[in-house]
């Protein structure tokens, strides 16, 4: 494991919140608000970005666990903050907390593992899922 990565990471991402991202557009429902898989995407996105660039030549970082309170909604056009912190090293398995927020306070919080793997082995490993 990289001792680049340290407790206390933080990563920080603000989008604005876009058609494709809302309920009706990634499946999840029919209304146009913040989506909730979009809520998990822009988490996974803020974590994996934290880390990257403290990684292993040769290795990268995948989501592997997630737990979400998705607490209230946002409108299309709002601007949304999602705040991570790596809280939690154990072997390869990497734990964050997180909080995304708009203008109007917290929207989702939770949690999220991912697990540092070889680049080559991972993608020859799904190959063989065909």
């Amino acid at each position: 494991m990289s001792e680049r990565l340290t407790l206390g990471i933080r990563g920080e991402i603000t989008e604005t919140v876009t058609e494709d991202m809302t309920a009706i557009a990634v499946g999840s429902g029919t209304l146009h608000v913040f989506g909730t898989p979009a809520v998990a995407a822009l988490m996974e996105k803020t974590a994996y970005k934290s880390i990257i660039d403290r990684l292993e030549p040769d290795t990268n970082s995948v989501g592997a666990r997630t737990e979400m309170d998705h607490l209230a909604p946002t409108p299309m056009g709002s601007e949304v903050t999602c705040v991570t912190e790596l809280v939690n090293i154990d072997g390869r398995s990497l734990t964050f907390d997180f909080s995304v927020r708009d203008a109007g306070g917290e929207i989702a919080k939770g949690r999220h593992i991912r697990v540092v793997v070889d680049t080559a082995k991972f993608l020859d490993r799904a190959s063989k899922r065909i």
